[in-house]
């Protein structure tokens, strides 16, 4: 189909691109953006006036569930929220039942992605069989079936496992995702060690299970040459450390989930489990440190997404499972930053859809010419309320329901197709 987007504030940065522009695409792909090509005629038009239209987002850790956990999501379901949020595509976590460490089981996700039809999906495999931290998986066999990376959360092997682990990934030219996290100095915390874990007397996490963990991963990842990235990263500390180590031109790149530059540990003092999340809450200073790693190009964002049943957040707080169904709220909470004055609509851009896409090593996160149209359109001024009405997601495990939002989706493409329209 020959469609033109119309009237809309093209954002590109792949590009050099911020300015009122008309995109046309034929057959999936873009033609032209500008300037229409040679003959062609719109078999549909879509009125962007007044709204963005930018590369879809890429998100580098969303839980889809199934197989295994349908109780929490399904993959039509958490990729029909995707659409919904703007994500044209999302990399599956291996942590599935059974755990995506073997061809059969890449097959399958991709298999039911394909028959859903909303956004595109890309297993990561279990860098570990059964993601238990010991023996490796087939990394070569994984990535023959679709794998986009090798991807271990939590992180629970030995520097020894981790150090072979890197070098196996490093022969067959594997992203290793990882999620910086030392299970020792965690001991069953379940908030950030500080003034709140005291005054609640809820069990701690102190930073150093996370830059621990990093440094370990730093150390062996110059010694491997392993492409490595670090998901959710949450202190101050983190983003120095990983600023120092992309200096030292070693191929280490992280992300901050979205939640993180909004929330601290002070919203936990309600005891509301929806507020328990993985890695915890910190710190005013780690948040403030998060948003500049951001604006710095230090950080990426991803979502974090793990949707959860009702049930595993009605519990005493420590007992809960942690996470938030975070897909769907990533843009407004960005974009409330750009309204704050602490990113850019172009750092937003990189950040959500053309970073990530360098980082996987995929011809996505921009609006180039001859390459497939994946774009979203975005209304910047409508609001609507996190509620069951404005709801895609399985998961209602969110800090933010009942509240309203800035900025919403109102347009997705996936290779052309119209698969979302508010």
């Amino acid at each position: 189909m020959n469609i033109c987007i119309k009237g809309g504030r093209v954002i590109d940065p792949a590009n050099g691109r911020d300015g009122v522009q008309e995109v046309y695409i034929s057959k999936g792909i873009i033609q032209g953006v500008g300037e229409a090509p040679k003959d062609f005629r719109a078999e549909l038009t879509i009125n962007a006036s007044g709204s963005f239209v930018m590369p879809g987002f890429v998100d580098l850790n969303t839980n889809l569930r199934e197989p295994g956990y349908e109780q929490k999501g399904t993959i039509k379901s958490e990729t029909k929220a995707a659409v919904r949020a703007g994500y044209t595509t999302v990399c599956c976590s291996p942590n599935t039942q059974p755990v995506l460490d073997t061809p059969a089981v890449a097959q399958l996700i991709i298999d039911k992605a394909e028959l859903a039809g909303y956004a595109k999906v890309l297993p990561l495999g279990a860098l570990t069989v059964g993601l238990e931290g010991k023996a490796l998986s087939e990394a070569y066999a994984l990535k023959k079936a679709g794998c986009i990376a090798l991807c271990q959360t939590p992180n629970n092997m030995t520097s020894q496992v981790l150090r072979g682990a890197l070098q196996y990934a490093t022969t067959h030219d594997l992203l290793v995702i990882l999620k910086p996290e030392d299970m020792s100095i965690k001991d069953g915390g379940c908030v950030h060690a500080g003034v709140i874990s005291s005054k609640l007397g809820l069990p701690g996490i102190p930073t150093s299970a996370e830059t621990v963990a990093i440094a370990q991963i730093i150390e062996i990842a110059e010694e491997t040459g392993a492409r490595v990235h670090l998901t959710g990263i949450s202190s101050a500390k983190s983003v120095a450390m990983l600023a120092r180590a992309q200096f030292d031109k070693l191929t280490i790149t992280a992300d901050v989930h979205a939640h993180h530059l909004h929330l601290t540990e002070y919203d936990v003092g309600t005891f509301d489990a929806n507020y328990h999340t993985s890695p915890p809450l910190r710190s005013q200073a780690d948040k403030d440190a998060l948003i500049e790693g951001v604006a710095k190009g230090i950080i990426d964002v991803s979502s974090g997404h793990q949707p959860h049943e009702v049930e595993a957040k009605q519990a005493p707080f420590p007992s809960t499972e942690p996470g938030i169904s975070s897909l769907e709220t990533v843009l407004p909470l960005m974009l409330e930053l750009v309204d704050d004055g602490l990113i850019s609509l172009t750092q937003v851009v990189e950040r959500l859809a053309l970073s990530p896409s360098k980082i996987l090593g995929i011809e996505s996160g921009s609006l180039s010419e001859k390459v497939a149209a994946n774009i979203v359109i975005i209304d910047p001024e409508a609001q609507w309320t996190v509620n069951d009405e404005n709801w895609q997601s399985n998961g209602v495990n969110t800090p933010f329901w009942g509240q309203q939002m800035t900025g919403m989706v109102t347009h997705t493409l996936v290779n052309g197709r119209l698969v979302f329209e508010k």
